[in-house]
């Protein structure tokens, strides 16, 4: 009995034993497969955005216009957001579409950080010709130490960036361009003789589909605007946006000045502007806190 006992619990064993294994293989195959599966995630390229352009995902990237500049798209979006206005308040006035202003500016002054544009409130890059009676600077650019125009506030810059395509013969065939035909104007200023490089057109124009610049045209002629890199959200405000403040008349805009308003303190101000306070004051020539409302104070 008692072997009888022994031989069926062997049986039972053995059958145990025999019916697990393939739950066993089974498991080591499917964390097999998941290995397989996570090394490629991790190995496989992430393909570019749209026409071959980068995604905006605050990626950062060299700008070489009269310096080399490293900036990321968020400062981009930031530079696009301060300047969009202006852009489009000139193509209103002198007819040059507002995605071709951004782009130039964009690139000229990489995005408001080169040299130029810090120094001397130049985003174009525009030299001093001899018609210029104005301030300059000295730059190494195509010559070493070439003459730059400078400006007191960036908004004349792009003022007198306009001017300058107006005034010029060599532009003329711009202004036969439809006003919203960005392609054709980043094709033409290169033909005009307006940049040496030859990739200058495809550079405007990769900002302008990659930052979704084509809308404030479509703002300033009225047309149904669609975005061409949908993949892309429209740049957020900040906390702070100085264009959309109704307290300050745009047609006086000044993006490098703030306008003291009710409340205000200076480190309230040097908040909204990511200063110190103590810069804030060394760039106003403050001796103490005191601000009076109405007052403007430079913040960049």
């Amino acid at each position: 009995m008692i072997k009888k006992i022994v031989l069926l619990v062997v049986i039972l064993a053995l059958a145990s034993c025999s019916s697990s294994k393939p739950a066993i293989a089974t498991t080591k195959k499917a964390a097999a497969v998941q290995t397989r599966t996570a090394a490629a995630k991790r190995t496989t390229p992430v393909k570019p955005i749209g026409k071959n352009y980068p995604s905006t995902n605050n990626t950062t990237e060299v700008i070489q216009s009269t310096s080399k500049t490293v900036v990321t798209s968020d400062l981009i979006n930031n530079y696009v957001l301060q300047y969009k206005d202006i852009a489009m308040g000139n193509m209103k006035t002198y007819g040059i579409p507002a995605s071709i202003i951004l782009a130039q500016g964009i690139l000229e002054s990489g995005a408001g950080r080169g040299d130029l544009a810090l120094e001397a409130n130049n985003h174009f890059g525009i030299k001093c010709h001899k018609d210029w009676l104005g301030e300059s600077v000295r730059h190494d650019d195509d010559a070493a130490q070439e003459c730059f125009r400078k400006y007191p506030q960036a908004s004349e810059s792009y003022r007198d960036h306009a001017l300058f395509l107006v005034g010029k013969k060599r532009y003329e065939s711009l202004f036969t361009y439809e006003k919203d035909d960005y392609k054709a104007w980043a094709k033409g200023l290169r033909a005009c003789g307006y940049a040496t490089d030859p990739k200058y057109p495809d550079k405007l124009i990769s900002y302008i589909e990659r930052y979704n610049l084509h809308q404030y045209d479509c703002q300033v002629t009225g047309r149904n605007y669609v975005p061409i890199n949908t993949s892309t959200a429209p740049p957020k405000k900040s906390s702070y946006d100085v264009a959309s403040d109704p307290k300050i008349n745009m047609n006086q805009y000044d993006p490098n000045l703030y306008e003291v308003q009710k409340g205000d303190t200076l480190y309230s101000i040097s908040k909204k502007f990511n200063l110190l306070v103590e810069d804030l004051k060394k760039k106003n020539n403050l001796t103490d806190n005191a601000i009076s409302i109405g007052q403007r104070l430079k913040v960049k």
